[in-house]
């Protein structure tokens, strides 16, 4: 029964992603809600297939806020990535620059509301990436962070990415973090019945200084997890 609901997922999302995908580069030329609509569709249709092909639960625990926030959210596997669109309300998502170097990913990813994290680029890359976030905070659109940089296995607890807390100071917004639990069920490979939680926590407000809000960030997105010692982040 595993293989049979991992088949019908394989082969409904990832083909049925084609049409939906060429669908959105279509809209393109007729503007970026219609194209974020399109992609919007494209994450309810993946979870529509998590739900009804490999019988999982998606369960909501807490309060999402309606107005502009940073969602800080645990990144365990490549589900909450690609539910994020359907989770958020077209929400401008900070992500790593190697996927702007796709072939055409970096128009369309732009398009969406994909704000680009140069690592390692001087103060003028993210002074541009602040101002790209502040517009979209300004459009009533909220912010999407992965503050760990990568996938981190469940029950693995790692230090958060060094520049999460500038991102914070500067923003000047609450943080709302976000557990989840999806590393268990939607893995590479065979992937599980079960439920997939997400637990969103109290707003923190703005103005802690770094300690304060990574501890805090880093408590919530692990409420989830079993307790595990701090590795840092640069293994595994």
């Amino acid at each position: 029964m595993v293989l049979l609901r991992n088949l019908a997922f394989y082969l409904a999302f990832y083909l049925g992603s084609i049409p939906i995908t060429l669908s959105a580069l279509a809209m393109l030329p007729f503007g970026e809600r219609r194209f974020r609509a399109v992609v919007k569709a494209w994450s309810g249709y993946h979870r529509w297939c998590v739900v009804n092909l490999l019988g999982c639960r998606v369960r909501i625990e807490g309060v999402q806020p309606a107005e502009p926030v940073l969602f800080a959210v645990k990144h365990e596997s490549f589900f909450e990535a690609i539910d994020a669109p359907y989770l958020f309300d077209h929400p401008g998502v900070f992500a790593k620059e190697e996927l702007f170097r796709i072939w055409g990913w970096a128009h369309a990813g732009a398009a969406y509301g994909l704000i680009k994290v140069e690592r390692n680029a001087g103060a003028r890359a993210l002074m541009g990436m602040i101002r790209e976030a502040k517009r979209m905070t300004a459009a009533g659109r909220p912010l999407v962070i992965f503050p760990e940089g990568t996938r981190v296995p469940h029950g693995e607890r790692r230090h958060l990415q060094a520049g999460f807390a500038g991102l914070y100071k500067m923003l000047g917004l609450p943080v709302v973090p976000v557990a989840v639990e999806s590393g268990p069920l939607y893995h590479r490979g065979l992937k599980r019945k079960g439920t997939i939680t997400y637990r969103f926590a109290e707003p923190i407000p703005p103005g802690l200084d770094r300690r304060a809000v990574e501890l805090r960030v880093l408590d919530a997105i692990n409420a989830l997890n079993s307790p595990i010692a701090l590795r840092p982040s640069g293994e595994g």
